[in-house]
């Protein structure tokens, strides 16, 4: 099974790399694709500018073993809907069992994404919950949520798409505009990612002001 972890990444952390990579250990799956979204369609424009975005998850990726990053939305171009994300995963990669990685307040919003009826056609759902949170009754789901939510992990890997599972995994506090802000304000983000993308951030400028990189690129 290959894990597919999609987002702005302005920029990536821990708050993304950890728990993606708690779930690559708990399913077995055989990597963690990150895939950076280009253009995302339904929020402003991200802070860091595309290239800079890129290659801090690249960085990033280094420091996980079994992560790869997947740069196909910059290629494709035009906004970053991930249907056609997925069907190009899927004309390369064929009957391989792809699990779609999001929180529970995407998968609470899923009804709004992009042709999102055909999410279910082309991966398995792993939503990342905090421990001890309630496996939600199949009467608080959608009715097409409640007949693929299975507790069997080892079942995702019996179909290439179509289950929701729910996976705990260790909340981290520290989130992206977190970050930015502390940078603008001159504090240390010591600890919210990797060495490698800290770095690279201080050495490029990015987020030092209110004046957006991807600002200056246009």
């Amino acid at each position: 099974m290959l894990g597919i972890l999609g987002g702005t990444f302005d920029p990536i952390h821990y708050g993304h790399l950890r728990p993606a990579q708690e779930v690559l250990r708990a399913l077995a799956l055989s990597e963690i694709r990150l895939i950076p979204a280009a253009n995302p369609p339904h929020r402003p424009p991200p802070v860091a500018g595309a290239e800079h975005r890129l290659k801090m998850v690249e960085l990033a990726a280094a420091e996980f073993p079994g992560f790869r990053v997947d740069d196909r939305e910059f290629r494709r171009g035009g906004p970053s809907y991930t249907v056609p994300t997925l069907e190009s995963l899927r004309a390369e990669l064929g009957e391989v069992p792809l699990c779609l990685l999001m929180g529970t307040d995407a998968f609470a919003g899923i009804e709004t994404w992009h042709e999102w009826r055909r999410l279910p056609e082309l991966a398995h759902f792993v939503v990342m919950t905090r421990p001890g949170w309630p496996f939600p009754e199949t009467p608080v789901l959608p009715e097409w949520a409640r007949r693929r939510v299975s507790r069997d992990a080892a079942g995702l890997a019996r179909s290439p798409a179509g289950g929701i599972y729910f996976q705990p995994v260790t909340p981290q506090d520290v989130s992206a505009t977190g970050i930015r802000r502390r940078i603008a304000r001159g504090e240390s983000v010591e600890g919210f990612l990797p060495s490698a993308v800290r770095d690279y951030i201080r050495a490029h400028g990015i987020y030092s002001t209110e004046v957006t990189d991807a600002q200056k690129k246009r």
